[in-house]
Order: C-alpha cells, then structure tokens, then sequence
C-alpha cells in the first residue's frame, strides 16, 4: 500500500483573485489558440482579458510566469491521478510499478505541453527548477521499496533530474512527426533506469 501523498493545500485567494486567475488563464489559452507562444505578452494579455496591465503584472511577473501558471494548471490532472487516480499511476499498485508510470506520465506531459514549458523556462539554465512534485513523489515511492545501503534523498534527486523540463525539451528538439517515437523512447529508457536503479517491475518491497 502506497504512503498517501499530498503536495500541501494551495494558498488561500481571494474570490475577486482567484476570479482574474481563472479569466486570465482562459484569455491566455483563447491567445494561444490563435497565435504562436511567442505572441503571448503582458501587453496582449492585459487588453484581451479586459484588465489592467498592472494586474496582470502582479498575477505572474513576468512574461514566463504567465507560462508557468498555465503549466501548473495544466499538470494539476496529473497530480490528481497520481493521488487518485488507478493504479498504477495511481495508489494501490507495487512503488517500482508506479516509478515507471510516473516517469511515463511526465515525458507524456511535457510532450504534450513542450511550447508552454519552453515559454515557462524562458532564459533560465535546466536544473534552474526542479519540479517539487517529481522529488517528492519519488522520494516517497523509494521509501517504499526500503533500498539497502541507498540515500533515498539523493537517489531521489538523480531521478528527478531525468525528468526535468529543460533536459526533456533538449531531446525534443526534433521535427513534429518524430515526437511520437522520441515519447515511446523516453518512457522506455525511463523504465529502463527505475528497473536498473530499483528492481524490475511487478515486485514489491520487503
């Protein structure tokens, strides 16, 4: 049976907040739909929604922190299979089981979602931000599988970096109709790393 898992309850808002939140966030997806990433700016943001530039300004930021939120809004499904959802993405299934899933489930999110999180990294250099959720998700999941003689933390973190957003973006760099096969081979050196690392799949700890 899996630790329960929870990444914290999200800040308190207010309503008049959390209202400009959600119309930003719907006139930006509108913006995106229309328009390459690169058109996105505060600017455009400000005049589409309806409200003012100095609100969208200490809403995100920056221009990459409009991505960014758009990132996190778009990966709070996964967090709800991963908490919730069947396993073995899901609670229920052995923790080397639902390493490879998640592995699988994140190269699939941001493949899915490469141009929002290119936008979201902006300027910054890959390891700049490592996804809490990965860290914590793993850590936990190792816990589990009770590793003789490994440093869980550290552990953790090593294969968390072969999830980070700017490494996987690198290696999807490629034209749109390879991306399917570059997806498949992610997740399938991915499983190949946790069942080196932990053990092969289908086993529990103990």
């Amino acid at each position: 049976m899996s630790t329960p898992l929870t990444w914290g309850a999200p800040h308190p808002e207010r309503a008049d907040a959390a209202r400009n939140r959600q119309r930003l966030l719907a006139t930006a997806r509108e913006l995106l739909a229309e328009d390459r990433p690169d058109c996105l700016t505060m600017d455009r943001l400000a005049e589409r929604s309806g409200l003012g530039k100095g609100t969208v300004f200490r809403r995100f930021g920056t221009r990459a922190g409009i991505f960014q939120a758009l990132l996190d809004d778009n990966e709070r499904a996964l967090q709800q299979e991963i908490l919730s959802g069947p396993p073995p993405l899901g609670p229920g299934a052995p923790p080397v089981d639902r390493l490879i899933a998640y592995g699988s489930a994140r190269i699939r999110f941001l493949a899915e979602n490469q141009d929002i999180a290119r936008a979201a990294i902006g300027g910054r250099q890959p390891g700049g931000r490592r996804p809490p959720m990965s860290q914590i998700h793993i850590r936990v999941l190792l816990r589990e599988l009770d590793l003789p003689g490994a440093d869980v933390d550290l552990l953790a973190g090593q294969l968390t970096s072969a999830l980070e957003g700017p490494l996987l973006l690198q290696l999807f760099d490629a034209p749109e109709q390879d991306r399917p096969a570059l997806t498949a081979s992610f997740e399938a050196g991915w499983r190949y790393l946790v069942e080196r690392v932990c053990g092969p799949a289908g086993t529990t700890a103990g």
